[in-house]
């Protein structure tokens, strides 16, 4: 049996590094206020676990998002499919990726992606060129994590 997973992204600001992702990929970014309202009425978390963003109550230093055709949990808003989990952590980023994503255009789209990624607050490192074998460009998110657009 496949195993389910997520992949988990360090960062410095969990709800603004998933609202670029969750833009970037059009997924949605998952809404756990429900369960921390029942949380925090249950006495089982207290108010320096929780913050606000876009008017939601949601986990300080968690954010993540899910692909909106996948299902997920109503009451805790996790997504059981494609997801990515960004986590608020002490230490700045210090050295290339070792894993990355690949955010794919629409045949011919190429150009079109990469000004759109620039316009949510990627930036552009630099184009690489392969001829028969593909063009791409390697980006950073606005944290600095390398990706590329192909």
């Amino acid at each position: 049996m496949a195993l389910s997973w997520k992949l988990v992204i360090d960062s410095t600001n969990a709800p603004a590094l998933a609202d670029f992702w969750a833009a970037a990929l059009e997924y949605e970014v998952e809404d756990p206020s429900a369960l921390v309202g029942q949380l925090l009425a249950a006495g089982h978390i207290g108010e320096e676990a929780v913050t606000v963003h876009r008017d939601r109550k949601t986990f300080r230093g968690f954010a993540a998002i899910r692909h909106p055709d996948d299902p997920f949990d109503p009451i805790s808003g996790v997504g059981r499919g494609r997801r990515l989990l960004f986590q608020d952590v002490p230490e700045g980023k210090s050295g290339k990726n070792r894993l990355h994503i690949d955010v794919h255009s629409e045949p011919g789209g190429l150009d079109e992606l990469v000004d759109r990624l620039e316009g949510l607050g990627a930036t552009r490192v630099h184009e690489v060129d392969k001829g028969p074998a593909g063009r791409w460009w390697v980006m950073r998110d606005p944290e600095g994590n390398e990706f590329c657009a192909a």
